[in-house]
């Protein structure tokens, strides 16, 4: 298995995963250029491994919850480049590869994890320690910081990060989606081990800001 997994949610990053383990990833927090740099990331950990696109046998992305622009660079390009090389392209929610990137650092039996959902708002989740496992319990949902029913869980994330009174949590925990822990949970569902996969349908928990004008009135002369 060589799996190429991207998520443009909040970070855009790209990562390959081989069935086993993460064996190259790249990514950067900066909204403004994930057009510019995803393609160049795949480019990149396809060369640090020595493999070319030929070589992948399935693509995974992060369907969100994000802002619209966001999201809709890594589905259009992931879907892209399954059509072109003939690959499944599968869905995982954002927020459970930030969920499985917090139970991997921390020892807590909850999480909730949330976004930067901008408008001083977060998207957010819910999630409990299952065995080797976890579970999603609530969410994804999007609102205000304060509206999050924290009930004693730890918070992690870039939300958190931006309303620690709000959403308490460790210093230091994990801020963003990271494409390689989503490619985890592809790579472990692909292997019959969770059911994390999704449909590529992008998870906006939002209406887009721009929308289509109406019908024109008519004026009466």
């Amino acid at each position: 298995m060589l799996l190429l997994a991207l998520d443009t949610s909040a970070a855009a990053g790209a990562a390959l995963h081989d069935g086993t383990s993460v064996v190259a990833e790249r990514s950067v927090h900066d909204p403004t250029r994930h057009a510019e740099v995803l393609m160049p990331f795949v480019r990149e950990v396809l060369a640090d491994v020595g493999a070319s696109p030929a070589d992948l046998t399935a693509v995974a992305v992060g369907v969100g919850p994000g802002p619209f622009t966001g999201l809709r660079v890594g589905l259009v390009t992931a879907r892209t480049l399954g059509h072109a090389l003939g690959l499944d392209v599968h869905g995982v929610c954002s927020l459970d590869a930030l969920a499985a990137q917090g139970f991997g650092a921390l020892d807590d039996d909850e999480l909730v994890v949330a976004t930067d959902a901008r408008r001083r708002e977060v998207y957010w989740a819910r999630y409990r320690r299952e065995g080797a496992g976890f579970a999603r319990v609530a969410g994804p949902q999007v609102g205000a910081a304060a509206d999050v029913r924290v009930d004693g869980a730890v918070c992690v994330g870039r939300g958190a990060h931006l309303y620690p009174d709000a959403l308490p949590g460790p210093d230091g925990g994990p801020l963003d989606p990271s494409p390689g822990a989503l490619g985890g949970l592809a790579a472990r569902s692909l292997a019959g081990d969770g059911g994390w996969l999704v449909p590529t349908d992008p998870l906006y928990l939002r209406r887009p800001d721009v929308q289509e004008p109406g019908a024109r009135k008519r004026v009466r002369t």
